[in-house]
Protein backbone atom coordinates (compact mmCIF):
# COMPACT_ATOMS: atom_id res chain seq x y z
CA UNK A 1 0.00 0.00 0.00
CA UNK A 2 2.97 2.59 0.88
CA UNK A 3 4.85 1.85 -2.79
CA UNK A 4 1.20 1.98 -4.35
CA UNK A 5 0.94 5.71 -2.50
CA UNK A 6 4.82 6.91 -3.51
CA UNK A 7 3.95 5.95 -7.09
CA UNK A 8 1.07 7.91 -6.92
CA UNK A 9 2.63 10.52 -5.31
CA UNK A 10 5.30 10.24 -8.01
CA UNK A 11 2.96 10.69 -11.35
CA UNK A 12 1.61 13.39 -9.57
CA UNK A 13 4.77 15.45 -9.54
CA UNK A 14 5.86 13.97 -12.84
CA UNK A 15 2.30 15.51 -14.28
CA UNK A 16 3.10 18.46 -12.52
CA UNK A 17 6.31 19.47 -13.99
CA UNK A 18 5.44 18.35 -17.33
CA UNK A 19 2.14 20.92 -16.80
CA UNK A 20 4.71 23.54 -15.85
CA UNK A 21 8.05 23.06 -18.16
CA UNK A 22 4.72 23.13 -21.29
CA UNK A 23 3.40 26.11 -19.57
CA UNK A 24 6.56 27.86 -19.93
CA UNK A 25 7.25 26.62 -23.39
CA UNK A 26 3.76 27.70 -24.33
CA UNK A 27 4.48 31.59 -22.59
CA UNK A 28 7.53 31.86 -24.42
CA UNK A 29 5.59 30.74 -27.92
CA UNK A 30 3.17 33.20 -26.73
CA UNK A 31 5.85 36.21 -26.76
CA UNK A 32 7.44 34.90 -29.92
CA UNK A 33 4.09 35.23 -31.52
CA UNK A 34 4.46 38.94 -30.41
CA UNK A 35 7.55 39.90 -31.12
CA UNK A 36 7.78 38.05 -35.14
CA UNK A 37 6.20 39.47 -38.25
CA UNK A 38 6.62 41.68 -40.97
CA UNK A 39 6.37 44.59 -38.09
CA UNK A 40 9.06 43.59 -35.89
CA UNK A 41 8.94 44.25 -32.36
CA UNK A 42 11.52 43.52 -29.22
CA UNK A 43 9.93 42.01 -26.45
CA UNK A 44 10.36 45.23 -24.55
CA UNK A 45 8.39 47.01 -26.99
CA UNK A 46 5.41 44.35 -26.61
CA UNK A 47 5.48 44.97 -22.92
CA UNK A 48 5.35 48.33 -23.38
CA UNK A 49 2.36 48.24 -25.82
CA UNK A 50 0.19 45.77 -23.76
CA UNK A 51 1.00 47.80 -20.42
CA UNK A 52 -0.62 50.92 -22.42
CA UNK A 53 -3.93 48.84 -23.23
CA UNK A 54 -5.44 49.31 -26.70
CA UNK A 55 -5.87 52.56 -26.39
CA UNK A 56 -2.04 53.08 -28.34
CA UNK A 57 -2.89 53.97 -32.22
CA UNK A 58 1.13 53.20 -33.67
CA UNK A 59 1.41 50.74 -35.99
CA UNK A 60 3.23 48.21 -33.70
CA UNK A 61 0.18 48.76 -30.77
CA UNK A 62 -2.67 47.99 -33.78
CA UNK A 63 -0.60 45.06 -35.24
CA UNK A 64 -0.08 43.82 -32.21
CA UNK A 65 -3.80 44.44 -30.18
CA UNK A 66 -5.66 43.55 -33.24
CA UNK A 67 -3.74 40.91 -35.22
CA UNK A 68 -1.35 39.16 -33.43
CA UNK A 69 -2.85 39.01 -29.62
CA UNK A 70 -6.15 37.80 -31.07
CA UNK A 71 -4.90 35.06 -33.54
CA UNK A 72 -2.63 33.30 -30.55
CA UNK A 73 -5.19 33.47 -28.03
CA UNK A 74 -7.23 31.81 -30.74
CA UNK A 75 -4.58 29.30 -31.74
CA UNK A 76 -3.84 28.44 -28.29
CA UNK A 77 -7.61 27.96 -27.33
CA UNK A 78 -8.64 25.99 -30.59
CA UNK A 79 -5.04 24.07 -30.58
CA UNK A 80 -6.30 22.63 -26.85
CA UNK A 81 -9.65 21.67 -27.93
CA UNK A 82 -8.59 19.40 -30.46
CA UNK A 83 -5.88 17.58 -27.96
CA UNK A 84 -9.09 17.17 -25.57
CA UNK A 85 -10.91 16.05 -28.28
CA UNK A 86 -8.34 13.82 -29.45
CA UNK A 87 -7.86 12.32 -25.85
CA UNK A 88 -11.19 11.83 -25.83
CA UNK A 89 -11.78 9.89 -28.83
CA UNK A 90 -8.72 7.68 -28.47
CA UNK A 91 -9.86 6.30 -24.77
CA UNK A 92 -13.52 5.96 -26.49
CA UNK A 93 -12.19 3.55 -29.17
CA UNK A 94 -8.86 2.48 -27.22
CA UNK A 95 -7.30 2.95 -30.41
CA UNK A 96 -4.15 5.46 -30.83
CA UNK A 97 -4.55 6.85 -34.39
CA UNK A 98 -8.34 8.09 -33.43
CA UNK A 99 -9.04 11.45 -34.40
CA UNK A 100 -11.29 14.30 -33.83
CA UNK A 101 -12.02 14.26 -37.51
CA UNK A 102 -12.32 10.70 -37.47
CA UNK A 103 -16.45 10.87 -36.74
CA UNK A 104 -16.49 13.24 -39.97
CA UNK A 105 -17.26 16.21 -38.32
CA UNK A 106 -14.70 18.25 -40.78
CA UNK A 107 -16.32 16.85 -43.74
CA UNK A 108 -19.26 17.68 -42.92
CA UNK A 109 -18.27 21.45 -41.93
CA UNK A 110 -16.81 21.82 -45.27
CA UNK A 111 -20.19 20.52 -46.74
CA UNK A 112 -22.49 22.91 -44.98
CA UNK A 113 -19.62 25.67 -46.05
CA UNK A 114 -19.92 24.92 -49.64
CA UNK A 115 -23.69 24.89 -49.61
CA UNK A 116 -23.62 28.26 -48.39
CA UNK A 117 -21.43 29.59 -50.76
CA UNK A 118 -21.82 27.89 -54.21
CA UNK A 119 -25.97 27.18 -53.98
CA UNK A 120 -27.01 29.76 -51.15
CA UNK A 121 -25.34 32.87 -52.22
CA UNK A 122 -24.16 31.86 -56.00
CA UNK A 123 -21.96 33.73 -57.79
CA UNK A 124 -19.82 36.44 -57.44
CA UNK A 125 -21.64 36.76 -53.77
CA UNK A 126 -19.03 37.19 -50.85
CA UNK A 127 -19.65 35.18 -47.67
CA UNK A 128 -19.15 37.24 -44.61
CA UNK A 129 -17.18 35.72 -41.77
CA UNK A 130 -19.96 35.49 -39.69
CA UNK A 131 -21.71 33.18 -42.62
CA UNK A 132 -18.60 31.39 -42.76
CA UNK A 133 -18.57 30.30 -38.87
CA UNK A 134 -22.64 29.60 -38.96
CA UNK A 135 -22.35 27.57 -41.77
CA UNK A 136 -19.28 25.38 -40.44
CA UNK A 137 -21.31 25.23 -36.86
CA UNK A 138 -24.31 23.74 -38.21
CA UNK A 139 -22.69 21.27 -40.49
CA UNK A 140 -20.67 20.03 -37.54
CA UNK A 141 -23.47 19.42 -35.48
CA UNK A 142 -25.71 18.11 -37.72
CA UNK A 143 -23.04 15.29 -38.69
CA UNK A 144 -22.23 15.11 -35.14
CA UNK A 145 -25.88 14.50 -34.52
CA UNK A 146 -26.40 11.90 -37.21
CA UNK A 147 -23.41 9.93 -35.69
CA UNK A 148 -24.76 10.32 -32.29
CA UNK A 149 -27.77 8.61 -33.61
CA UNK A 150 -25.74 5.30 -34.66
CA UNK A 151 -23.81 5.45 -31.64
CA UNK A 152 -27.36 4.51 -30.01
CA UNK A 153 -27.68 1.98 -32.14
CA UNK A 154 -24.05 0.39 -32.42
CA UNK A 155 -22.43 -0.89 -29.51
CA UNK A 156 -19.47 -1.88 -31.18
CA UNK A 157 -16.55 1.26 -31.45
CA UNK A 158 -15.02 -0.31 -34.63
CA UNK A 159 -18.47 -0.49 -36.08
CA UNK A 160 -18.54 3.38 -34.97
CA UNK A 161 -15.51 4.37 -36.57
CA UNK A 162 -16.59 2.99 -39.96
CA UNK A 163 -19.55 4.74 -39.58
CA UNK A 164 -17.87 7.77 -38.90
CA UNK A 165 -15.55 7.60 -41.64
CA UNK A 166 -18.59 6.35 -44.32
CA UNK A 167 -20.61 9.58 -43.34
CA UNK A 168 -16.79 11.84 -43.77
CA UNK A 169 -16.69 10.28 -47.40
CA UNK A 170 -20.08 10.68 -48.39
CA UNK A 171 -19.91 14.04 -47.21
CA UNK A 172 -16.80 14.77 -49.28
CA UNK A 173 -18.37 13.60 -52.27
CA UNK A 174 -20.90 16.07 -51.97
CA UNK A 175 -18.65 19.08 -51.52
CA UNK A 176 -17.12 17.62 -54.57
CA UNK A 177 -19.89 17.38 -56.25
CA UNK A 178 -20.98 21.15 -55.72
CA UNK A 179 -17.95 21.83 -56.92
CA UNK A 180 -18.31 21.08 -60.23
CA UNK A 181 -20.99 23.43 -60.75
CA UNK A 182 -19.03 26.26 -58.89
CA UNK A 183 -17.41 29.68 -60.17
CA UNK A 184 -14.17 29.91 -59.94
CA UNK A 185 -14.48 32.45 -57.13
CA UNK A 186 -16.63 30.01 -54.82
CA UNK A 187 -13.90 26.77 -55.50
CA UNK A 188 -10.81 29.89 -54.53
CA UNK A 189 -12.89 30.70 -51.08
CA UNK A 190 -13.62 27.31 -49.92
CA UNK A 191 -10.11 26.10 -50.68
CA UNK A 192 -8.37 28.84 -48.60
CA UNK A 193 -11.25 27.85 -45.91
CA UNK A 194 -10.57 24.17 -46.38
CA UNK A 195 -6.45 24.87 -46.02
CA UNK A 196 -7.13 25.54 -42.17
CA UNK A 197 -5.63 28.98 -40.76
CA UNK A 198 -6.10 31.57 -37.70
CA UNK A 199 -5.74 34.21 -39.86
CA UNK A 200 -8.31 36.85 -39.34
CA UNK A 201 -8.98 36.22 -35.85
CA UNK A 202 -11.26 38.67 -33.84
CA UNK A 203 -11.65 40.10 -30.14
CA UNK A 204 -15.44 38.69 -30.78
CA UNK A 205 -14.59 35.48 -32.11
CA UNK A 206 -12.00 34.94 -29.52
CA UNK A 207 -14.55 35.83 -26.37
CA UNK A 208 -17.15 32.91 -27.72
CA UNK A 209 -13.93 30.27 -28.76
CA UNK A 210 -13.13 30.88 -24.88
CA UNK A 211 -16.48 30.24 -23.98
CA UNK A 212 -16.67 27.66 -25.64
CA UNK A 213 -13.73 26.02 -25.14
CA UNK A 214 -13.53 26.48 -21.30
CA UNK A 215 -17.05 25.28 -20.82
CA UNK A 216 -16.19 22.04 -22.90
CA UNK A 217 -12.99 21.63 -21.22
CA UNK A 218 -14.80 21.67 -17.90
CA UNK A 219 -16.85 18.94 -18.64
CA UNK A 220 -13.55 16.92 -19.98
CA UNK A 221 -12.19 17.30 -15.96
CA UNK A 222 -15.71 16.51 -14.73
CA UNK A 223 -15.80 13.75 -16.77
CA UNK A 224 -11.89 12.36 -15.43
CA UNK A 225 -13.24 9.84 -12.77
CA UNK A 226 -15.99 8.01 -14.94
CA UNK A 227 -12.65 7.75 -17.83
CA UNK A 228 -10.62 6.34 -15.70
CA UNK A 229 -12.97 3.77 -14.88
CA UNK A 230 -13.94 3.09 -18.79
CA UNK A 231 -9.92 2.64 -19.70
CA UNK A 232 -10.32 -0.09 -17.87
CA UNK A 233 -13.03 -1.64 -19.59
CA UNK A 234 -17.05 -1.33 -19.93
CA UNK A 235 -17.75 -4.47 -17.51
CA UNK A 236 -15.28 -2.98 -14.80
CA UNK A 237 -17.49 0.58 -15.32
CA UNK A 238 -20.35 -0.91 -15.22
CA UNK A 239 -19.22 -2.56 -11.89
CA UNK A 240 -17.98 0.58 -10.08
CA UNK A 241 -21.67 2.09 -11.21
CA UNK A 242 -20.67 4.28 -14.63
CA UNK A 243 -23.78 4.78 -16.90
CA UNK A 244 -21.59 3.35 -20.20
CA UNK A 245 -24.06 4.00 -22.59
CA UNK A 246 -24.55 7.94 -20.99
CA UNK A 247 -20.44 8.08 -20.99
CA UNK A 248 -19.99 7.39 -24.40
CA UNK A 249 -22.70 9.77 -25.57
CA UNK A 250 -21.03 12.00 -23.72
CA UNK A 251 -17.59 11.65 -25.25
CA UNK A 252 -18.96 11.64 -28.53
CA UNK A 253 -20.98 14.97 -27.92
CA UNK A 254 -17.80 16.40 -26.27
CA UNK A 255 -15.08 15.66 -28.63
CA UNK A 256 -17.20 16.40 -31.35
CA UNK A 257 -18.49 19.98 -30.03
CA UNK A 258 -14.55 20.45 -29.51
CA UNK A 259 -13.99 19.51 -32.96
CA UNK A 260 -16.73 21.53 -34.40
CA UNK A 261 -15.39 24.75 -32.65
CA UNK A 262 -11.75 24.19 -34.36
CA UNK A 263 -13.81 23.64 -38.38
CA UNK A 264 -15.94 26.97 -37.28
CA UNK A 265 -13.44 29.36 -36.69
CA UNK A 266 -10.43 27.71 -38.11
CA UNK A 267 -11.07 25.03 -40.69
CA UNK A 268 -9.69 21.80 -40.64
CA UNK A 269 -6.52 21.31 -38.67
CA UNK A 270 -4.83 18.08 -38.87
CA UNK A 271 -2.48 15.79 -36.58
CA UNK A 272 -3.08 17.92 -33.47
CA UNK A 273 -5.71 15.91 -32.17
CA UNK A 274 -3.76 12.51 -32.64
CA UNK A 275 -0.08 13.98 -31.75
CA UNK A 276 -0.60 16.12 -28.80
CA UNK A 277 -2.51 13.31 -26.63
CA UNK A 278 0.31 10.88 -27.53
CA UNK A 279 3.15 13.78 -25.99
CA UNK A 280 0.90 14.72 -22.97
CA UNK A 281 0.49 10.69 -21.91
CA UNK A 282 4.24 10.61 -22.42
CA UNK A 283 4.96 13.48 -20.71
CA UNK A 284 3.03 12.87 -17.59
CA UNK A 285 4.31 9.20 -17.64
CA UNK A 286 0.56 8.17 -16.80
CA UNK A 287 -3.31 7.60 -18.79
CA UNK A 288 -5.13 8.72 -16.19
CA UNK A 289 -7.34 11.33 -17.26
CA UNK A 290 -7.45 13.57 -13.98
CA UNK A 291 -3.63 13.77 -15.16
CA UNK A 292 -3.61 13.82 -18.51
CA UNK A 293 -6.46 16.21 -19.55
CA UNK A 294 -4.42 19.79 -18.02
CA UNK A 295 -1.50 18.03 -20.16
CA UNK A 296 -3.24 17.67 -23.40
CA UNK A 297 -4.49 21.28 -22.83
CA UNK A 298 -1.70 22.88 -22.61
CA UNK A 299 0.63 20.70 -25.09
CA UNK A 300 -2.18 20.96 -27.86
CA UNK A 301 -2.11 25.15 -26.82
CA UNK A 302 1.76 24.70 -27.29
CA UNK A 303 1.50 22.69 -30.22
CA UNK A 304 -0.65 24.84 -32.25
CA UNK A 305 0.56 28.11 -31.19
CA UNK A 306 4.26 26.79 -32.45
CA UNK A 307 3.04 25.67 -35.61
CA UNK A 308 1.34 28.77 -36.77
CA UNK A 309 4.65 30.89 -35.67
CA UNK A 310 6.02 28.74 -38.57
CA UNK A 311 3.56 28.82 -40.83
CA UNK A 312 3.16 32.34 -40.54
CA UNK A 313 6.98 33.48 -40.58
CA UNK A 314 9.32 30.64 -42.25
CA UNK A 315 8.06 32.19 -45.94
CA UNK A 316 6.76 35.79 -45.01
CA UNK A 317 4.95 37.24 -46.55
CA UNK A 318 4.20 33.78 -47.67
CA UNK A 319 1.70 32.28 -45.32
CA UNK A 320 1.78 28.35 -45.59
CA UNK A 321 -1.55 26.27 -44.27
CA UNK A 322 -1.14 25.49 -40.51
CA UNK A 323 -2.76 22.28 -41.52
CA UNK A 324 0.11 21.55 -43.41
CA UNK A 325 2.83 22.51 -40.75
CA UNK A 326 1.16 20.31 -37.56
CA UNK A 327 1.02 17.69 -40.14
CA UNK A 328 4.97 17.68 -40.92
CA UNK A 329 5.78 18.21 -37.07
CA UNK A 330 2.99 16.06 -35.84
CA UNK A 331 3.20 13.00 -37.98
CA UNK A 332 6.84 11.84 -37.66
CA UNK A 333 6.06 12.62 -33.17
CA UNK A 334 3.02 9.97 -33.33
CA UNK A 335 5.75 6.96 -35.61
CA UNK A 336 8.52 8.29 -32.91
CA UNK A 337 6.36 7.59 -29.76
CA UNK A 338 4.46 4.25 -31.25
CA UNK A 339 7.76 3.31 -32.06
CA UNK A 340 9.36 3.65 -28.31
CA UNK A 341 5.98 2.86 -27.25
CA UNK A 342 5.93 -0.90 -29.23
CA UNK A 343 10.00 -1.41 -28.54
CA UNK A 344 9.49 -0.72 -24.38
CA UNK A 345 6.17 -3.07 -24.87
Amino acid sequence: MGNAKVSGGGRRWRATAYDLIVLLGLLALFAANLCLGSVGTSPAEVLGILLSGPGDTSTAAQVIWQIRLPRVIEAALLGGALSLSGFLLQTFFNNPIADPFVLGVSSGAKLAVAVVMIVVLGAGQPMSPAASVGAAFLGSLLTMGFVLLISRRVRSQGMLIVAGVMVGYICSAATNFLVAFADDQAIVNLDNWSRGSFSGATWPDAGIIAAAVVAMAAAVFALSKPLGAYQLGEPYAQSVGVNVLGLRMLIVLVSSLLSACVAAFAGPVSFVGIAAPHLARRGVGSSRPLLVTPACFLTGAAFCCGCDLVARTLFSPVELSVSAVTAVFGAPIVIALMLRGRAGR
